[in-house]
């Protein structure tokens, strides 16, 4: 059987971490957002690439250091959709060009991604993606 890998590990036990609506922020969310050069100061600034990678970083991994979900597309080992497995990270496009989405593969079907990730829904939970908006694969 394939171990889990660690920062996939923290990353489940974050679930259900969710933003503090009005003035009050999430200090766990706060702490995420200190993983990437941009330390945003509120849990309303997107923050599934912060999320990432500070579950790298608790698993001893350096990730990106960025804020962007796009970064991650030049990061790690790219991973073909064949062989993608737990805990790998996923990259899809969002709206606009500049725009991304970032977190780890929970599970698959043929045409969508389950995703752990950050800023679902305003909190760290599970969510489906669809395939066709998937921009790549990686793995440290």
């Amino acid at each position: 059987m394939r171990e889990i890998p660690a920062y996939f590990d923290v990353a489940l036990r974050e679930i259900g971490q969710t933003e503090i609506e009005g003035p009050h922020h999430n200090p766990r969310i706060l702490a995420y957002h200190q993983a990437t050069s941009l330390k945003a100061a509120d849990d309303e600034t997107p923050w599934c690439a912060a999320f990432v990678n500070w579950c790298l970083s608790e698993a001893r991994i350096v990730g990106t250091n960025k804020a962007n979900a796009r970064s991650f597309l030049d990061w790690g080992q790219a991973i073909a959709i064949g062989k993608m497995r737990h805990g790998d990270i996923v990259i899809f496009e969002r709206n606009k060009p500049w725009q991304g989405h970032v977190g780890f593969v929970y599970a698959s079907k043929p045409d969508s991604i389950q995703v752990l990730g950050g800023n679902q829904g305003d909190a760290v939970s599970l969510a489906w993606y669809p395939m066709g908006r998937l921009l790549g694969i990686r793995r440290p």
